[in-house]
């Protein structure tokens, strides 16, 4: 789904992003919720939410949730890590982030190819901002080999940045 946010396009930086676990839900300027799974395993109800220039996902498999959020937060402490490993409550949590510096061409050619990945997948969500078509951010869940993972983007023209993070859920061995 590929929509266009209702807010105004601020001057942020990628620098600028912060992560976090297990913070409750915060007002979101889109959202998309999707059930993924297989038969017999792990099924489990993901919500995507846009929070502007950034994202937040909900987990919930019935045996406890899981909350990530990646988002420029007045006064965070928690600096986006380039890697993260750990248990959260149920689950094995795994998370990468990437920051790539693109040139003007590329990162116009490179938002378009994720925009167009993103928009007509029943598990992706897309958030444009008014006034710049490649400043966006967007996101991609799916369910394979017993784990939930998704992918997201935040694109920053501006800066000619991209940050692109991944995460992969599991339930945790006993």
């Amino acid at each position: 789904m590929l929509t266009t946010l209702q807010t105004s396009y601020t001057d942020t930086r990628a620098g600028d992003l912060a992560w976090c676990l297990g913070k409750d839900p915060l007002p979101a300027l889109a959202e998309l919720g999707v059930e993924v799974g297989e038969a017999p395993g792990l099924r489990a109800k993901v919500e995507l939410r846009l929070l502007g220039a950034s994202h937040q996902v909900l987990v919930d498999a019935g045996n406890g949730g899981c909350s990530e959020t990646v988002a420029c937060m007045p006064g965070s402490q928690a600096p986006l890590p380039f890697g993260v490993a750990r248990r959260v409550g149920s689950w094995d949590y795994e998370f990468a982030a990437r920051i790539e510096t693109l040139s003007q061409g590329s990162f116009a050619g490179r938002a378009q190819e994720l925009l167009a990945l993103v928009a007509d997948h029943p598990h992706g969500l897309a958030g444009t901002f008014p006034g710049d078509p490649h400043a966006f951010t967007a996101m991609l869940v799916q369910c394979t080999e017993g784990s939930v993972r998704w992918r997201t983007w935040h694109a920053y023209p501006q800066e000619g940045r991209l940050v692109t993070t991944r995460t992969r859920v599991s339930v945790a061995a006993a």
